[in-house]
């Protein structure tokens, strides 16, 4: 969507079947990110719209999202909650599960319950788990290994390719983008190289 030849916004949405975010939602679109260049015009609520009425005309269940207000690398849930979407459910780290129902029943929209179990399996050094799903990633992966080489830690690359991948080890809904260090959650969205030099230094200094 542009206005004026200046990007007013975008908004990126896939089958469920298909999307990177660790959500079981066969039959629904799943909204990845909406973003907004030019506010107070109201764009956010015409993309949505423009999804859902998306969803209508090929015969989707509804449109589901993963929201947090943490950070603004995934979507806050106000803006789905104007547009008639419903709380779902909850997962750590602050994520939520909304969906626009096009009918009564969305019994088969949930996350997976495993999160800890998943964090274990990376229970030694410094692990970037991570997608070519966003161009931006590719910065925020670049900052984590400059930040371990500041504090001399050699860190593991794991890439995520495909759906079944994600489903299996994101410990996160976000899906897309983690950095663990010996089994805790040290981030799920970029940080700039001196804030993850940061918390690495606190975390060794601990172990």
């Amino acid at each position: 969507m542009q206005k004026s030849n200046k990007p007013a916004g975008f908004i990126e949405y896939a089958p469920g079947e298909q999307a990177w975010r660790a959500v079981h939602a066969d039959g629904y679109f799943v909204i990845h990110c909406v973003w907004i260049g030019i506010t107070g015009l109201g764009l956010g609520s015409q993309l949505i719209r423009r999804c859902i009425e998306d969803a209508v005309t090929l015969g989707k269940k509804g449109v589901a999202v993963v929201t947090n207000m943490d950070t603004s690398w995934a979507p806050g849930p106000d803006i789905f909650l104007k547009n008639g979407f419903q709380h779902v459910e909850d997962a750590p780290y602050s994520f939520q599960l909304y969906v626009y129902k096009l009918n009564r029943d969305h019994s088969d929209l949930y996350f997976p319950n495993n999160w800890v179990q998943r964090l274990v399996r990376f229970s030694e050094g410094l692990t970037i788990l991570r997608t070519h799903q966003c161009p931006y990633l590719e910065i925020a992966t670049q900052n984590v290994i400059e930040a371990a080489e500041k504090v001399g830690i050699q860190p593991k690359i794991m890439h995520i390719h495909d759906r079944s991948q994600l489903m299996e080890l994101s410990p996160t809904p976000y899906g897309v983008f983690h950095v663990i260090c010996n089994g805790e959650l040290i981030s799920y969205h970029r940080l700039t190289p001196h804030s993850f030099a940061k918390k690495l230094s606190m975390l060794y200094a601990k172990s």
